[in-house]
């Protein structure tokens, strides 16, 4: 048995049930059940109709949940009727639920966890388990989450950039337990990609094909960190790079530049250049300079002053380091960086143990007191 059909299927089964009457809560929570009952079941007995099989098992659940409750006896008559009107394609489903899971209401951590369970079908123990935490801690997310958008309607959407951001952050917590999350955000932006043609979109796509390319590289053994010009270029997936680079041109050519597409030209860069000292760093920064003007993030200003150092040389790299938060979480090391590069040796050493310190996990404050160790070593006689 295909494995992830059941999930697949699960936006448009919930779909279905909203359009006969039940709300989103009751809804998702009736497909959960059902999408149990097919893992335990399908392997031995698998249904002609696997849609069908999930909205009659659904739909039962559903009722059934009503009915056990007196004080909505009242509603259980309403959506004992069905809607004469056939249902609406599933495409229509699935993005709906995409927008009312990253509803702007909700915190982002929420919005992550409804769209993993709502979108992407994963049970309420697996999203606990890929995030670390208690299956009760999720339950409880999940539950506020649902309870939030109770009165919403599926006519009242969030906004796309919301979605996008939901999914970049699904895509950024890596893996954990039996799901891998990065997979996992790709799965569900290559869906979104086939409901929209918003270049975005595409861009977002492009963006976690080129990252995701490198993965296999950025880590030594025993989860040793590895930065960029150390990695293993012939261990990037050439296959994914392709794709991406070629997704980004279909998204750059309808000439509506947005930050993820701008993120993904500057990852197709990385991905193209055969090493650090051969990347095309000048075209990078003015990369950087269009994603300014699009986000104005600090971050942005951090990256970019890496990109000047590469491109025009440590002191340049040091000029536009001016003005950028100190606080920022990588200003430290940036600064290391070009201050090793710069020849100022004891400065950088001070630097990179300070970035260590305040490291946010335990592969980067290693690498970083690792490279505290190296440059002290270098400047003993």
């Amino acid at each position: 048995m295909n494995e992830s059909l059941p999930r697949e299927l699960v936006p448009a089964v919930i779909g279905v049930l909203v359009r006969r009457g039940a709300d989103f809560a009751s809804a998702e929570d009736a497909v959960q059940e059902s999408l149990i009952r097919a893992l335990e079941t399908w392997p031995d007995d698998p249904p002609r109709d696997p849609k069908a099989w999930l909205v009659t098992v659904a739909w039962r659940r559903f009722l059934d949940t009503t009915r056990a409750e007196a004080s909505r006896r009242g509603r259980e008559r309403a959506v004992e009727v069905e809607p004469p009107a056939g249902p609406a394609p599933a495409a229509d489903d699935t993005l709906r639920l995409y927008f009312l899971c990253a509803h702007p209401t909700l915190a982002r951590g929420s919005a992550v966890a409804l769209t993993l369970r709502a979108v992407g079908g994963l049970t309420t123990r697996q999203i606990a388990t890929a995030y670390l935490v208690p299956e009760s801690t999720m339950a409880q997310r999940i539950s506020r989450a649902k309870r939030r958008i109770a009165g919403l309607r599926l006519d009242q959407p969030g906004d796309l950039g919301t979605v996008l951001r939901v999914l970049y952050l699904v895509f950024n917590e890596g893996y954990g337990g039996d799901v891998d999350l990065a997979a996992e955000a790709i799965r569900l932006t290559r869906q979104l990609v086939s409901l929209t043609d918003e270049p975005e979109v595409a861009g977002l796509l492009a963006l976690m094909l080129l990252h995701h390319a490198r993965r296999t590289s950025r880590t030594g053994p025993g989860g040793r960190l590895v930065p960029l010009a150390e990695q293993d270029r012939s261990r990037w997936d050439t296959d994914l790079i392709t794709e991406g680079v070629a997704i980004l041109q279909a998204a750059l050519a309808h000439d509506r530049l947005g930050e993820y597409q701008t993120q993904a030209a500057i990852a197709a860069l990385h991905a193209d250049a055969p090493s650090t000292s051969e990347t095309d760093w000048a075209q990078i920064v003015e990369w950087y300079d269009e994603l300014l003007l699009l986000t104005e993030s600090p971050v942005v200003r951090l990256n970019r002053a890496v990109a000047v150092g590469e491109a025009d040389g440590p002191q340049a790299g040091l000029a536009a380091l001016v003005g950028v938060n100190p606080g920022l979480a990588r200003h430290a090391a940036v600064a290391a960086y070009l201050h090793e590069r710069a020849g100022d040796r004891g400065h950088a050493a001070e630097l990179y143990a300070e970035a260590s310190r305040a490291a946010t996990s335990v592969p980067e404050r290693d690498h970083l007191a690792r490279q505290a160790a190296r440059v002290r070593q270098l400047l003993r006689p």
